[in-house]
């Protein structure tokens, strides 16, 4: 069987971050390079300025127009863009600049995706303050894509540590808000959601396990009846429909059963943003991936954030980025 080679668009993320570390860490592999086709839609002077922080250069080819790409060998294209970002870039710092470079990147590799000349879009790390100061009116980046895709169905952000998937059924909102929105609709399309990009992604049959709202589930209406009212039915519906959901599960015992070579679940559906978030940030910080769930195109980052604290330094951790690529690729090879 031939393999099939994706090719993946790259944007560095807020500049003032530790975007341009960790992409120039990326491209310099050789392995990398082999397992995919990229273009890096950047500006060449921050390019540069991330092998510089790194250490370590990779090998580009520099083209003027993204109309038919030419993705003849491993060597990354890069197309020397700044959007309408003028002046210096400030460091380790929110700025309108740099959110406004960080949306004309993004702009430019959604489109070339959602016209398929790629297959898949990695961007680095992105600041939400920059982004609204910027303009962007959305609470976050995932909102800012559906809209820009005009994509009107459910979607949602999905957290991935190695091979375990989370995602939820309310996500940046106050946890006041919270109770009023566990809907029926909302957990069901949770579920759905992660059991169809798993088999994006090439799983075939995937588990799920769905967390509970209230302490111990509830205690059997004791404590609040999410469970018994809505969140059960939802996992019996997905069941009619043929997903293999289990639950609900208590949220301080579900993350248990997701470790070791014995684990029941592939992915775990959560309430609201922190039963998930916690568990996997404590898990393996370092090599988290979000996955832009839902989406007609693939589209992963790593999970933690632009790193202002250690930006410039050298000491970015790759770890996020790889398997952010890895799944990229992945999701982009299941697409062609």
């Amino acid at each position: 069987m031939t393999t099939v080679i994706p090719r993946i668009a790259l944007v560095l993320g807020d500049p003032a971050g530790i975007g341009p570390e960790l992409i120039a860490r990326l491209l310099a592999e050789a392995d990398v390079r082999s397992k995919a086709r990229f273009v890096l839609i950047a500006d060449e002077v921050e390019t540069r300025r991330g092998m510089q922080i790194a250490g370590c250069e990779f090998p580009y080819r520099i083209v003027h127009s993204l109309d038919e790409l030419d993705f003849n060998d491993d060597v990354p294209l890069l197309f020397n863009f700044r959007g309408q970002a003028q002046g210096e870039f400030p460091r380790s710092e929110a700025s309108v600049i740099g959110g406004r470079y960080s949306l004309d990147t993004l702009e430019k590799a959604l489109r070339l995706t959602a016209d398929g000349q790629t297959d898949a879009l990695i961007f680095g790390p992105l600041n939400k303050t920059s982004l609204h100061m910027a303009g962007m009116a959305h609470s976050d980046e995932l909102h800012w894509f559906a809209e820009y895709l005009d994509f009107h169905g459910p979607f949602c952000e999905f957290n991935v540590l190695d091979d375990l998937w989370t995602s939820r059924a309310t996500s940046h909102v106050a946890l006041a808000e919270v109770p009023a929105m566990i809907t029926h609709q909302r957990v069901l399309e949770a579920i759905q959601l992660i059991d169809n990009e798993l088999k994006r992604s090439g799983l075939s049959s995937p588990r799920i396990g769905v967390c509970g709202l209230n302490p111990h589930n509830g205690d059997n209406g004791s404590f609040g009846r999410e469970e018994l009212d809505v969140i059960g039915p939802a996992i019996e519906h997905a069941r009619e429909l043929g997903i293999a959901a289990d639950g609900p599960y208590p949220a301080d015992t579900i993350f248990l059963k997701v470790q070791g070579d014995t684990r029941a679940f592939d992915a775990v559906v959560t309430m609201y943003h922190d039963q998930g978030q916690i568990a996997i940030k404590l898990m393996g910080f370092s090599r988290g991936v979000t996955v832009q769930g839902g989406l007609p195109i693939p589209i992963t980052t790593p999970a933690h954030g632009t790193a202002f604290d250690i930006a410039g330094q050298g000491k970015a951790n790759l770890g996020a980025m790889r398997q952010a690529f890895e799944i990229a690729c992945r999701m982009g090879a299941k697409r062609r």
